[in-house]
């Protein structure tokens, strides 16, 4: 090859080279300067149905699935409603879980009642907190951090912007939260949550190693809010698996929805109660 050949591919590849890294920085510029989602102006309030399971999601572990052999019968159908039985031959659950939910299917299925987070006045935890229906989810957003407000008893969950996990967090029922924006997605990173919370309808217990990430976007013109989900905890499953959740735009203010104690006449929902009146 002549030298003026070789100087003229090296040219050739050094303009190349070039126009690839204009391209890409041109993409990187564009992403960092899309304006945050918003999902909290204008007293915007987002729907969910109550109840239900987390959705199947392709390539990914199925979420627990009712036990066949005892199928779900949910509220306002014209029949007895059941509670959720888990099909505890699930593939992806340890050994451990799998024995501590089929002695709990047993005693449910006894008469033991299938208490859940919102029927006891308990906070849920993530991500059984996405699956919280029937009162909306409400957002405030600020530079530094994002607070997701649940109306039913006023559960709040606190997402600290731009900063790394702490070193130790302490165990908490909703664990330590850090996010951030990816164009028009929030990213949020959870670890460092108690075992006190279950993962899903199913009652299904997870470790102190649960490792969760969301991602919340706006969808159908901003009607819409998605939050696509991982979960992952070495402890409980085989494999991490992901599922997501759907919401409806709705215009409303939060309002108070307490949860009251001492509601043991008909049914023991493990309710917190009073040793003595206050006054």
């Amino acid at each position: 090859m002549s030298g003026f050949a070789l100087r003229e591919r090296l040219l050739a590849g050094s303009v190349f080279a070039c126009l690839v890294s204009a391209a890409l920085s041109a993409d990187v510029a564009a992403q960092s300067n899309v304006s945050p989602p918003d999902f909290s102006s204008g007293q915007v309030a987002w729907l969910h149905p109550p109840g239900g399971e987390f959705p199947a999601v392709a390539g990914s572990p199925v979420p627990l699935r009712q036990d066949p052999a005892h199928p779900f019968v949910g509220n306002n159908t014209g029949r007895q409603p059941t509670y959720r039985i888990a099909d505890v031959t699930h593939p992806n659950l340890k050994p451990w879980v799998k024995d501590a939910m089929k002695k709990d299917n047993e005693e449910v299925l006894a008469g033991k009642i299938a208490f859940t987070a919102r029927s006891s006045c308990l906070p849920g935890g993530v991500p059984q907190f996405m699956l919280f229906g029937g009162q909306p989810i409400f957002f405030i957003q600020a530079p530094k951090k994002v607070w997701m407000i649940y109306e039913g008893d006023h559960q709040v969950r606190h997402i600290y912007l731009n900063v790394p996990h702490s070193a130790n967090p302490k165990s908490s029922w909703y664990g330590e939260s850090v996010g951030h924006y990816e164009g028009d997605t929030l990213v949020v990173d959870t670890i460092g949550q108690n075992s006190k919370t279950v993962i899903d309808p199913y009652r299904t217990p997870h470790s102190e190693k649960l490792h969760v990430v969301e991602r919340w976007r706006l969808i159908d013109d901003g009607k819409g809010l998605e939050v696509n989900i991982t979960v992952d905890d070495p402890d409980t499953f085989n494999q991490p698996w992901s599922t997501y959740q759907r919401y409806q735009r709705g215009q409303q203010t939060l309002e108070e929805e307490a949860c009251a104690e001492n509601n043991t006449h008909l049914f023991d929902y493990h309710i917190p109660i009073a040793e003595k009146p206050d006054f």
